[in-house]
């Protein structure tokens, strides 16, 4: 005999919930979920797999729970790529970011503790703070989805946090943080500060990054991942970078062996070929900001963006500019404020796709 979800003595929280997820539906051209589009080359598969196959041959031991190779191999990227010197200490890999958020949160929110994020933003920050007891609470962006200094100081004496989550470049909007609004609020602020950077990589030229102000502010702490302009998506791995003591935090609340050898092995060869992966970003980028002023020429209002992906609307019924896009083969994204949609950058091809079909379910 078999019973429902709800008939089950689950938590009262988790009662009439939704898992996450976006739509998973085969069509020609996928523009929903943020994925580079640019499939690894036969060298970097090759080199991956061999070195998976090194890794398979000691599967009968545990892992390295302290991701020694995974941390220096990620500290050498960040000092090529960035410019920024890290020790392996100072980082701290997990099973995406999603893990490495849920481990911040489980390390320094939990019940009586309050997270404060900006709207709109994230889908799964209030998805975290529930799965750790932690209260999550948001204000709203500006009209152009900035946080700007006023706003963050206004929310801080409001709420009294103790938990910031500041995404740049923001998800849904593509938005990027000024840093003096970081350094604003680190400034003001005796509890954690988290800026998300999953995007960071696809950032305008120019664009700051949060790295620069670690060696300032002990309790800062920046997260990317791999899955975005690696084309690491499958491979699952993110990782945090913050003062080797919130390192040492987060570890007190990790599974142990929580990161496969097998994906160790593929993260670090992955990162020995990172200049190739790392090829397409520029790609993307130039697709990102062609798309950005076609759609404005079309009259569409169009977030300013330094992510892989573009929020654009305002529509009477999305829903139906959704559809209609998806019976022309192209699936984008119904996330972000209302009347409003999301679409991931892709290669030439696929945008021209995208162009056409939207052409055609919203004329000029």
């Amino acid at each position: 005999m078999t019973e429902a979800m709800s008939e089950l003595p689950i938590r009262d929280d988790l009662r009439g919930r939704s898992a996450y997820g976006a739509p998973q539906i085969d069509v020609p051209v996928l523009l929903n979920v943020n994925e580079n589009p640019y499939a690894p080359s036969t060298a970097v598969v090759e080199a991956v797999a061999q070195a998976v196959g090194r890794a398979a041959q000691g599967v009968n031991r545990y892992p390295d729970r302290d991701c020694v190779g995974l941390r220096s191999a990620l500290a050498t990227y960040l000092a090529n790529r960035e410019g920024v010197s890290f020790t392996a200490q100072a980082i701290w890999p997990a099973n995406g970011s999603n893990e490495v958020m849920l481990q911040l949160m489980q390390a320094f929110g939990g019940p009586g503790r309050k997270a404060l994020g900006f709207a709109p933003t994230y889908s799964m920050y209030p998805d975290y703070c529930r799965d750790t007891f932690t209260q999550y609470v948001t204000v709203d962006r500006t009209d152009d989805f900035e946080v700007t200094a006023e706003i963050a100081l206004t929310a801080m004496a409001n709420e009294q946090p103790d938990i910031i989550l500041l995404a740049s470049p923001n998800n849904p909007t593509g938005t990027a943080l000024s840093l003096d609004v970081v350094e604003t609020v680190c400034s003001n602020f005796s509890g954690m500060v988290i800026v998300d950077e999953a995007y960071a990589e696809f950032r305008r030229t120019g664009t700051p990054s949060a790295l620069t102000l670690l060696e300032k502010f002990p309790r800062l702490i920046v997260t990317r991942t791999m899955s975005k302009a690696f084309a690491f998506a499958g491979g699952r791995v993110g990782y945090l970078v913050a003062s080797p003591a919130v390192v040492d935090a987060v570890q007190l609340v990790r599974l142990p062996y929580h990161v496969s050898a097998i994906t160790q092995a593929a993260a670090v060869a992955a990162l020995e070929h990172a200049e190739e992966l790392l090829a397409g970003v520029d790609q993307l980028r130039t697709e990102r900001d062609q798309l950005f002023a076609w759609l404005q020429g079309r009259g569409h209002e169009v977030a300013v963006s330094d992510a892989n992906f573009i929020l654009f609307g305002r529509f009477a019924e999305p829903d139906l500019v959704w559809q209609g896009l998806l019976d022309r083969g192209v699936l984008i994204r119904q996330t972000g404020p209302t009347g409003w949609l999301r679409v991931s950058i892709g290669t030439a091809s696929e945008m021209m796709a995208f162009r056409k079909a939207l052409e055609e379910v919203v004329p000029a």
